[in-house]
């Protein structure tokens, strides 16, 4: 919690008085909007408090920031998604590229992306498999969907894609396919 490094009211050598207000100077008394007159400060170290008014003006204004903020914040899981596919995408053709390098050629695709995490045991069977794999799991696309592995690519020698939002090749906005050609932007 909150420790003061100086005393409220200064301290002497003296013996200490009876109450530490007998050390202040008189108080001004000031007019009370009732009528009554009343000390300006009862003590210099009373903490003053909010005043519902002042609480009901900070609630006003947060609650106008979060009304102007929710439709923009609204639009963000979806380009998050985008970004994570494409994170993901990114992994993936990391962890193709070294399996290419340990074993001069990438999975068939009859073997697909699974031989990224268990050692295929058909078709052209890796000579240097990376005992452990090269990724400890296969991630879905943020849309629960499978990556698909295309050998050989359409765009490349080899393409990752993930259909988007629709599940569906092509598309337009989030259901467009995003793919290891376009990671760029």
């Amino acid at each position: 919690m909150f420790t003061r490094s100086k005393p409220c009211f200064p301290v002497t050598a003296m013996a200490a008085p009876a109450h530490p207000r007998q050390l202040l100077p008189a108080l001004p008394y000031l007019p009370h909007p009732c009528g009554r007159a009343r000390a300006a400060l009862a003590h210099p170290c009373a903490a003053r408090g909010f005043t519902l008014i002042e609480i009901m003006i900070v609630v006003v204004i947060i609650g106008i920031l979060v009304g102007l903020l929710a439709p923009r914040i609204m639009d963000r899981p979806d380009q998050a998604r985008v970004v994570a596919a494409r994170n993901d995408i990114q992994a993936i053709m990391s962890a193709l590229k070294l399996y290419r390098l340990d074993n001069a050629s990438y999975p068939s695709a009859e073997q697909g992306l699974l031989a990224l995490v268990k050692k295929p045991e058909t078709g052209n069977l890796p000579r240097n498999w990376k005992p452990g794999g090269y990724l400890e799991r296969l991630p879905k696309d943020p849309w629960d969907g499978e990556y698909q592995y295309l050998n050989p690519g359409i765009h490349g020698e080899i393409d990752i894609v993930s259909f988007g939002a629709d599940r569906k090749p092509g598309g337009e906005g989030f259901d467009t396919d995003i793919g290891s050609w376009n990671l760029g932007g």
